[in-house]
């Protein structure tokens, strides 16, 4: 995997993250005062899923599909955690309008520095790319899927990953 100096004086991937890396953690508003950490859902699968932007027409589309699976993604005890580098009252207000029951996280300052770390940041257009990960219980990335910015990638990747990760603990 390559890496390039970012503004933030750090290296990031240039690429998604592939499977079987370590998740970055992170901490990130999802309200004015309230954040959530990756750390805090060890212990069972996580799906993060980077998009551009509130408000945009596939953005919208792909999170009302994703809140509308949250019962299959809680049936293998998946969180679901929705991130771009909006900001918290973007989020908050785009998630009442869509109604959507899963955390908007705030990529916002410094802006994109999460996506960067999962090599899931366009800096030239300063927004997330529409980058999907799934995350085990351990904290290893088990799935990632960058989809071309303009098309939602549904959600029979995630599944099939979550049915994968189910099978592979049932075995253990």
């Amino acid at each position: 995997m390559s890496t390039q100096n970012t503004s933030f004086g750090f290296a990031h991937p240039t690429e998604a993250l592939a499977p079987d890396t370590p998740a970055p953690d992170f901490r990130l508003p999802s309200t004015p005062d309230q954040f959530v950490a990756l750390s805090e859902f060890r212990g069972r699968p996580v799906i993060l899923a980077f998009y551009p932007a509130d408000w945009s027409p596939v953005c919208g589309d792909e999170m009302a599909l994703f809140n509308e699976l949250l019962p299959e993604f809680h049936r293998f005890r998946a969180e679901l955690l929705g991130i771009s580098v909006d900001g918290v009252w973007c989020h908050l207000a785009f998630a009442k309008d869509r109604k959507l029951r899963f955390p908007l996280l705030a990529d916002f300052e410094p802006k994109g520095a999460v996506a960067h770390t999962y090599g899931a940041y366009r800096p030239h257009e300063g927004i997330c790319e529409r980058a999907l990960f799934v995350i085990d219980s351990a904290g290893t990335i088990r799935w990632s899927y960058v989809s071309p910015i303009g098309v939602n990638p549904g959600a029979d990747g995630i599944l099939a990953a979550l049915e994968s990760l189910s099978t592979q603990e049932a075995s253990k």
